[in-house]
């Protein structure tokens, strides 16, 4: 680890609460009074719907007529919370953040040394990567080497800072929060985007009262939506040493590599002009043969990314869920579907496969995969605790609404009393 100055870091624990209105459960109240196209223009604290009802619905009742009922799990250990209700929390005061810039963007320079300097004067200890300071417009500016001493540095794949940052602030694009979470292949710290790159879909909050916002975040009781991930699994057989059998069994050494993804895992037939063709097993159970250019499996947050474009539906984050989307599919039957988020998913090659596949990861660590080769799928238990602006609906169709320009469309006019007799 590399530090501009030793200090000595002890990691805070986070932990999401759950608080109780006190309500009965109801309907919820609107109280807005006008109506309004962009819901940006509200505070975090300042709702216009209070809400008193969890979002996954009621609980349902568990007798059905006069003599029949559900059988109890003696084996149940899921406790669900209403996503509605999740708000962050610090069992200790935060002492470090880690601050994530988009790389070579000239335009994010200014916004970084001045949050840089605000989080210094608040006696925060600040984390950047070693290449941020390899930028002569950051390096050389002697006005700010002052700040540049208090910071540490890491080195990606290489330094474990896992146990060192409290929590995360992402200036860019939604780049920058695949980055923050590729980097924790385990416990995510909360996230904080600032939306200062190109789409910004999942960076909900907007530089300017960056000060009230990021005070806002260290003195807690802030709403968090948690973003779910895949865990990925990719065994590979080894080429010199196994002897390639029937689909997936074989002698000799195997290597396995391990992945947590926040978007999506794509499966594509790379470079090759043939068809991809890969077997599709969930729970064990070969379930259909993927004959096109791939398929990806998201995430719900990944539905609204390459999922999208291919066709499939956009889902909330907060709906257990893991999204099956083909990509150019050569049969007029092949939809996109979505299965719970408790199955184990399995992609291999297809025996009569012509070609390789190729997988990648949110974009990054692009492989090849081989006859023998699999990759297992299941969603992960570490999710990425992003903060909301508002609330995680709120924050979802305001992204809707704003990048993707949902059922954007010119309204129809009215008739009047003369058209309406024609």
């Amino acid at each position: 680890m590399e530090t501009g100055e030793q200090v000595g870091v002890e990691a805070v624990p986070y932990c999401c609460s759950d608080f109780d209105s006190g309500e009965t459960p109801a309907r919820g109240l609107a109280i807005r009074t006008r109506k309004t196209r962009s819901l940006s223009t509200s505070s975090a604290t300042a709702c216009d719907y209070r809400r008193n009802q969890s979002l996954h619905g009621p609980s349902p009742v568990t007798t059905f007529g006069p003599k029949a009922c559900m059988l109890q799990n003696p084996h149940a250990v899921m406790h669900i919370q209403d996503p509605a209700s999740q708000r962050l929390t610090w069992n200790k005061p935060p002492k470090s953040v880690l601050v994530i810039k988009k790389i070579q963007d000239a335009s994010l320079l200014q916004p970084f040394k001045e949050l840089c300097v605000f989080l210094t004067e608040k006696n925060m200890i600040v984390y950047v990567e070693s290449k941020v300071l390899a930028d002569t417009a950051i390096a050389g500016d002697e006005s700010f080497g002052a700040v540049i001493q208090k910071f540490c540095t890491f080195r990606e794949d290489l330094d474990d800072i896992s146990n060192r940052v409290d929590f995360i602030i992402c200036l860019g694009g939604d780049g920058t929060l695949l980055y923050a979470s590729s980097l924790f292949q385990e416990s995510v710290p909360p996230v904080m985007a600032f939306h200062l790159g190109s789409l910004g879909f999942l960076t909900p909050f907007k530089f300017d009262t960056y000060q009230s916002q990021v005070t806002q975040i260290i003195e807690g009781n802030t709403a968090i939506i948690l973003r779910s991930r895949l865990r990925v699994r990719v065994v590979k057989e080894s080429r010199e040493k196994g002897i390639i059998m029937t689909n997936g069994d074989s002698e000799g050494s195997r290597k396995s590599m391990q992945y947590q993804v926040l978007n999506e895992v794509v499966v594509d037939r790379g470079p090759s002009s043939y068809l991809s063709n890969v077997d599709l097993f969930l729970d064990g159970h070969l379930i259909t043969t993927v004959q096109g250019d791939g398929v990806i499996v998201s995430t719900p947050t990944g539905s609204t990314a390459y999922a999208v474009a291919a066709g499939a539906s956009m889902i909330h984050p907060n709906v257990p869920a893991i999204m099956i989307t083909p990509i150019c599919p050569h049969s007029l039957s092949f939809r996109p579907i979505v299965v719970p988020a408790g199955v184990e998913l399995k992609i291999m090659l297809s025996r009569d496969a012509r070609n390789t596949a190729w997988v990648s990861f949110d974009g990054r660590k692009r492989q090849e995969i081989c006859h023998g080769d699999s990759i297992t799928i299941t969603t992960s238990c570490f999710p990425v605790p992003s903060i909301c602006f508002r609330d995680p609906v709120n924050d979802w169709f305001e992204s809707l609404s704003q990048c993707l320009h949902w059922n954007v469309r010119k309204k129809q006019n009215y008739l009047s009393s003369e058209e309406e007799e024609f």
